[in-house]
């Protein structure tokens, strides 16, 4: 498997059982344990308290951890979707409004909302100029998209250790500029690069596992000998729609 190109998945099919429940993305986010740097969400907060919004949407909400965030220290009225029945219920269960809807057909007026959040999941749309069209239709003139996302070198110590070269994203650091420009007047890169220390091989083996499509490297993980540190790489693109 040495050199192995992992591609990022936005086949429909294969998100719907990723995120059907939260088994999966719990135990990608329990990696997340031990880390040093910043914090691409609190970049992310930032960058829409900058917009002085009033209403914010955010799109795959996941279990609302951020949506909650944004209502509580934003005060603003924020509405959550999520493509699965699953997650929309858990986000609700810590007080959002949350409903189960599409990216690529929102269902929202022209000029709903001040603000959008996309975080890590635009490289899951199969349709991502539409999806992005759609985001763009429902921001006020002058709106702003805060879109999350990673650099083909996301963890990619872990990943070379069992012989993973690298993602290979629909949306990433390497490609969202460009194709954000085509629905937004400005956009700019916001980077939030740190680490994340892997105490033992049985929490990478967790993390490969919680993916069909990253499974099958479980079984190569060796034993560590001390701690693995890998360098997280994720970025924070701002687009604001023309005024």
């Amino acid at each position: 498997m040495s050199g192995s190109v992992i591609r990022g998945s936005n086949d429909p099919d294969y998100v719907r059982r990723q995120y059907k429940n939260e088994l999966g993305l719990r135990a990608r986010k329990a990696v997340y344990g031990s880390v040093g740097g910043p914090d691409a969400r609190d970049i992310a907060l930032a960058a829409v308290r900058e917009a002085s919004p009033a209403r914010i949407l955010e799109v795959g909400c996941g279990e609302g951890e951020f949506s909650a965030r944004l209502a509580a220290e934003l005060g603003d009225d924020v509405v959550a979707l999520d493509q699965s029945a699953r997650m929309v219920e858990l986000a609700r269960v810590r007080g959002v409004d949350a409903r189960v809807g599409d990216v690529q057909e929102l269902p929202f007026a022209d000029g709903s909302f001040d603000v959008a959040v996309a975080a890590w999941m635009l490289y899951h749309v199969p349709q991502l100029d539409r999806a992005l069209r759609e985001l763009a239709r429902v921001l006020v003139p002058g709106g702003r998209l805060v879109a999350i996302t990673n650099r083909q070198n996301h963890l990619e110590e872990m990943f070379r250790l069992v012989g993973v070269e690298r993602w290979e994203l629909a949306f990433g650091a390497e490609n969202g500029a460009e194709i954000l420009a085509s629905h937004f007047a400005r956009v700019e890169l916001r980077d939030a690069t740190g680490i994340v220390t892997f105490p033992d091989a049985e929490l990478i083996r967790a993390y490969l596992r919680s993916s069909e499509r990253l499974s099958v490297y479980a079984g190569h993980v060796p034993e560590l000998e001390r701690p693995l540190v890998a360098h997280r790489r994720p970025v924070v693109f701002v687009a604001n729609k023309a005024p």
